[in-house]
């Protein structure tokens, strides 16, 4: 069947990987009905916007994941685009690095990371689970996919402890694994409800993150990160997979 879901999210989506899933999400065979891109700063999105004057099923929204007050309006706003069909595919792509060793970590930057990439999607997930489940419900497929109703958060094998033989990036490390914890809780307690939950390390990638001299441009990432979306079922217990569809040790 392919990657199709009807209605998707991705936050983080005005720069890197996330506006290249985008691009690559407008590209598909059958793109999604309603693509809802958010950024914190939509007025400075260029690109983003540019795609949505082009492309009528996109749609920018303005959303900072770092503040709770911004999630009290969203669910509603997200509601309004996608018309009681629910939410099919929720990617929490929104995230950032600061590149803190032992001696220079401390709690500023310690809360600062964790506030976005462990509570940020954290509260994506409780501000839209009604539109994924409703999602999940409504479907007349009944196994687990992408399709039908899955959460996509974006870790990172720095994440990994078994991979772990550098150090370093203690902030950056310490979000990631805790947001591989956070994503196998929501694999444990969704699957039930008909919902995929899964997390993607996207390779050491181009972009302003990951930096000039990264391996791997976003172009080959997204588009190997899309293929593993196509083929995850609920039949297979590894649920931290990398862009080129291999499991990633915890």
């Amino acid at each position: 069947m392919g990657l199709q879901p009807k209605n998707v999210l991705i936050t983080g989506a005005n720069r890197g990987l996330g506006l290249e899933l985008v691009k690559q999400f407008l590209r598909l065979p059958s793109p999604p009905k309603t693509l809802l891109a958010t950024c914190r700063s939509p007025e400075n999105a260029k690109d983003l916007n540019d795609l949505a004057s082009k492309h009528s099923n996109v749609k920018v929204l303005k959303l900072d994941v770092t503040q709770p007050t911004a999630f009290e309006n969203f669910p509603k706003l997200v509601e309004s685009f996608i018309e009681g069909e629910g939410l099919n595919l929720l990617i929490n792509n929104a995230g950032i690095n600061i590149r803190h060793g032992l001696e220079e970590a401390d709690s500023e930057s310690m809360m600062e990371t964790y506030t976005t990439n462990v509570i940020g999607p954290l509260r994506m997930v409780q501000a839209l689970l009604p539109y994924i489940k409703q999602a999940a419900k409504s479907s007349t497929d009944t196994s687990l996919n992408c399709n039908r109703a899955a959460i996509v958060n974006m870790s990172s094998i720095l994440g990994s402890m078994a991979e772990n033989q550098s150090g370093g990036l203690y902030p950056y490390r310490t979000s990631k694994a805790a947001l591989n914890m956070l994503t196998k809780n929501m694999n444990v307690d969704l699957k039930s409800e008909g919902i995929l939950c899964f997390c993607m390390h996207p390779g050491w990638v181009q972009t302003d993150m990951g930096g000039p001299n990264a391996a791997v441009v976003k172009e080959t990432s997204i588009a190997g990160i899309l293929d593993v979306m196509s083929k995850m079922n609920g039949e297979t217990s590894d649920i931290f997979i990398d862009y080129n569809g291999q499991s990633v040790p915890w």
